[in-house]
């Protein structure tokens, strides 16, 4: 193995206070820190953990495709694992949940002979279990990115729950400041769902509260509704299962019916 390492960790979704302490502790002891961050208060709670801390953030470039960003950011990761620095990377969310750069970069270091690892944090999915009160093991659970789920027509099960994300940026490969989101995007969800959904299926648009002692963004909403409710870059669209019809024949083979 070289002397280098890296260690991806996730900062958790709410400032600071979703951090664990192995996460802190890493933070703390790495010999290089880079960062990529969703408020400027966790880059200052960075800051004062590890003052060799640098955002990856100057790599998005206006209207460029965001793989180009992710390029950069595991490029600039690994020039500091190859100069044999244990380097800490620190993602908001979970570090694994659509984070293309840490799985990158994680393959490339082990490829290269280096160690490196990723630690486990709280993302928006746990947050959106919590707040709307969802078990996952009740009805089973689906999760795909909204455009993904588009585009290559993912197969699902209506009678279980579904999660959609980034609603609001249906269609946007690339990076822009400030974007508005994507109506005509969200009128085609809206239109590909109604194939299997009546318009008056209630659904909630959701967004995790950032802040301690701030309440989560929560509105409750009908399919045919969905393009009035109020849509951002981090919108989630949680869809609740329609009504599951038991197999009576997988019943008696169980022995589950009398």
């Amino acid at each position: 193995m070289s002397e280098g390492s890296l260690v991806v960790v996730g900062a958790g979704i709410k400032l600071v206070s979703h951090a664990s302490r192995e996460t802190t502790a890493v933070i703390e002891e790495a010999e290089k820190v880079l960062y990529l961050l969703a408020d400027p208060v966790s880059k200052l709670w960075i800051k004062k953990l590890n003052n060799t801390a640098e955002s990856l953030h100057s790599c998005y470039k206006q209207s460029k495709p965001r793989i180009q960003a992710y390029k950069c950011m595991v490029d600039r990761i690994l020039n500091y694992v190859r100069k044999n620095l244990n380097v800490c990377v620190v993602f908001y969310g979970h570090p694994g949940v659509f984070v293309n750069p840490s799985h990158e970069a994680i393959r490339l270091a082990r490829l290269e002979g280096y160690h490196a690892d990723m630690l486990p944090a709280i993302s928006a999915e746990d947050c959106l279990f919590a707040d709307l009160g969802i078990d996952p093991g009740k009805s089973g659970c689906q999760s795909f990115e909204a455009t993904d789920f588009l585009v290559y027509k993912r197969r699902f099960d209506p009678s279980s729950s579904l999660i959609l994300w980034q609603i609001g940026v249906i269609g946007e490969l690339g990076f822009k400041r400030d974007m508005a989101y994507n109506l005509s995007g969200l009128y085609v969800l809206v239109e590909y769902l109604g194939e299997f959904y009546d318009l008056e299926h209630e659904m909630v648009v959701y967004e995790a509260a950032v802040y301690p002692f701030c309440e989560p963004d929560i509105q409750h909403v009908t399919l045919g509704k969905l393009t009035s409710a109020r849509i951002s870059q981090i919108s989630t669209l949680y869809v609740p299962p329609k009504v599951s019809l038991l197999d009576s024949n997988m019943l008696i083979r169980l022995n589950l019916k009398s």
